[in-house]
Order: C-alpha cells, then structure tokens, then sequence
C-alpha cells in the first residue's frame, strides 16, 4: 500500500527525535494502535527523503510568518513544504489547518490517497 505510493515523505532532519518523543500523543490523535503506528512508520520510511538545514533555513522566515500565531515550532515543517513545490503536510494538529499557504492532511485522508480512496 504505502510502497505503492508514488510520491515521497519529505522530513527535516530531527523528525525521528520528534516522532519518538511524541510517540503517544501521535498515537493517540490518529487513533491508531501502538503496533499499527509503528509497521505504518516503518513502510513510511522506505519512501522518505530528508532535507538538508541549508535548505530549510531559506524558507525559514516566511514558513515563521504563516505558523508564528498558531505554533512557532511548526516552523520547520511548513518550511519544508514551502521548499518543494506542491508539498502536502500530514499532520493530525488541526490548529495547522488554520493558516491557508500550505495544505494540511490528516492521517485518514493520507491513509484514503495512498489505498486510492480519495
């Protein structure tokens, strides 16, 4: 399923420190299982392509405009998608649907578009 998808994950670089450390919480907002999680991020990292500081720190200031009312530490991801064109961010925080630069999918819709289910 995940294998299938055609695109790839775009991840700053301490991505895995952070989704160790929010493991429960991300569990949770998904509601997903401990174990389902874990094997959905195991396939997720077969298709991932990390992206380096230097190019993140250009879009630093302007990713800091969209996020800096909703949550200053988002900054990085939405400076991720602001450096690659078209770039989608799945995340289950709803206060990022808030701003309007980037889109935000959730973890059901990301599940939907990669099991074709749009």
């Amino acid at each position: 399923m995940i294998l299938e998808y055609n695109g790839f994950f775009l991840f700053p670089s301490f991505i895995f420190e952070e989704m160790e450390k929010h493991k429960d919480e991300l569990t949770k907002k998904s509601s997903m299982k401990s174990k389902d999680f874990e094997k959905l991020l195991t396939l997720l990292l077969q298709k991932v392509m990390i992206v380096p500081n230097e190019i993140l720190f250009k879009y630093r200031s302007k990713a800091y405009d969209i996020v800096k009312e909703i949550d200053p530490d988002d900054t990085v991801f939405i400076a991720c998608a602001l450096a690659y064109k078209d770039s989608v961010i799945w995340s289950d925080d709803k206060k990022l649907k808030k701003q309007s630069e980037i889109q935000i999918i959730n973890t059901s819709e990301m599940y939907n578009i990669i099991c074709g289910k749009r």
